[in-house]
């Protein structure tokens, strides 16, 4: 979401488009709009409650009202749109036509993604029939990121967990196929205890406290099989979903969207999650030079220190602001996917002028949302409060020299285009010796 930021033309020459710099003057940021097109799914994810196996009325929006839907985000400078699921490609020919709808409405940047269940198939020649057909079709629209979620470094626990055997002998090929069209898919990691291995960690002493240390150190070697499992795939992409546990010490929560769980394979303790996001922190300037790593250090940093009570010095998610969610069961708009009582009715019945631009949630970590916020923070800071943007670069360095360094990474790695190449002499700069 955050190429939003800049101009598509040429990203590393040019810095903000005419339709950010008109919102940020008037104290807002081009909105995104994740789209739930669908709560079917196909796959038995410990994470999500849309899994196969979870008896629910199953839903799907409609073709027309979602062009409808579209036209109304187009009229109210909604510059990124992500159509997610369930598996929003079980339905590969309908979010194709919705894609090429966005972008002749004036949608900027458009993302979808799968649980890769497309890269099933033992036949070879079948197999590389499949992956051409749909390649080619989603290469023939403006999409500008394409993910494939993959839960662990190890092969034998992603597809467990996912119920979808034979994905990952074929990744590698397909990823090939796709770069022939031109297009380079993200992979997409949700966090859970498995992200290294068959092995959970939880680094619990004899008495059941928690060993940080270990807790800490663990993570971080987790994080970095996964970054060279991914590379070794051929993947030139990688992003990080901070996980959705949604139990008693995030009590209050209402969620809407059912991508969350209850279940050990993914839910961490408040003492976890600090130790968790720095392990995260920690692992991402090892890779920078060798793959495009869409996580942030500087949100990380600011969910490190909101859990360690230092909520005060994060930005507030701009859900409910400028950022929004639909519901695939009755097509209604709320802040985010998590606050499922603030349903705020029909998209194109809201007046974005009226939402009051205070507002400031720091609810749940869903990083669709809270990333961007703390990206595109200072930005509006640089607008609306000057002064106090310019008192706490003196007071927090360690934040801003952290924030300024991930705008010169994502401008490296050209806002994170996927139709585009990785620049390796571009991130070369940012190799760790």
């Amino acid at each position: 979401m955050l190429t939003q930021l800049f101009s598509s033309s040429d990203s590393r020459r040019s810095v903000f488009s005419t339709k950010t710099l008109a919102s940020l003057a008037k104290g807002r940021i081009p909105g995104q709009v994740v789209v739930q097109y669908t709560d079917h799914c196909n796959a038995s994810c410990a994470q999500c409650a849309m899994r196969v196996s979870n008896d629910f009325p199953r839903t799907k929006l409609d073709v027309d009202q979602v062009r409808r839907l579209l036209d109304a985000m187009a009229e109210r400078n909604v510059q990124a749109v992500s159509f997610t699921g369930g598996e929003p490609l079980l339905y590969l020919d309908e979010i194709v036509s919705l894609i090429n709808h966005a972008a002749q409405v004036g949608i900027q940047y458009i993302r979808t993604g799968t649980n890769g269940f497309l890269f099933r198939g033992s036949n070879p020649d079948d197999f590389e029939k499949k992956i051409h057909g749909i390649a080619e079709k989603l290469a023939a629209t403006s999409i500008n990121t394409f993910w494939v979620s993959v839960d662990s470094a190890d092969p034998e626990t992603h597809e467990t967990n996912r119920g979808l055997r034979g994905i990952v002998r074929n990744l590698e090929r397909g990823l090939s196929i796709f770069r022939e069209y031109g297009l380079y898919p993200s992979a997409n990691l949700g966090i859970n205890r498995l992200t290294g291995g068959p092995k959970p960690i939880v680094c619990r002493r004899p008495d059941g406290s928690l060993d940080a240390d270990r807790f800490r150190q663990e993570f971080t070697n987790a994080f970095a099989r996964f970054y060279e499992f991914v590379e070794g795939l051929g993947f030139t992409i990688v992003n990080a979903c901070y996980p959705m546990s949604l139990d008693a010490d995030e009590a209050g929560q209402n969620a809407v969207y059912a991508a969350t769980s209850e279940d050990d394979f993914i839910r961490f303790s408040a003492e976890e999650k600090p130790l968790l996001f720095q392990a995260l922190m920690d692992t991402v300037p090892t890779f920078r030079d060798r793959l495009r790593v869409f996580t942030p250090r500087s949100s990380l940093l600011s969910l490190i220190r909101q859990y360690q009570g230092q909520s005060e010095e994060c930005y507030g998610c701009r859900g409910g602001i400028d950022f929004f969610f639909i519901d695939s069961k009755d097509m209604n708009t709320y802040p985010c996917g998590y606050r499922g009582g603030e349903n705020l009715g029909k998209f194109w019945d809201l007046d974005l002028h009226s939402r009051d631009t205070s507002m400031r949630c720091l609810e749940c970590d869903w990083e669709c949302f809270r990333d961007p916020s703390e990206l595109i923070g200072p930005l509006l800071d640089l607008r609306t409060q000057p002064f106090q943007l310019a008192k706490r670069c003196f007071s927090d360095k360690t934040f801003f020299t952290t924030w300024l360094e991930d705008v010169r990474y994502y401008r490296a790695c050209g806002y994170f285009n996927a139709r585009t190449a990785p620049d390796y002499a571009a991130l070369a700069r940012f190799r760790r010796v």
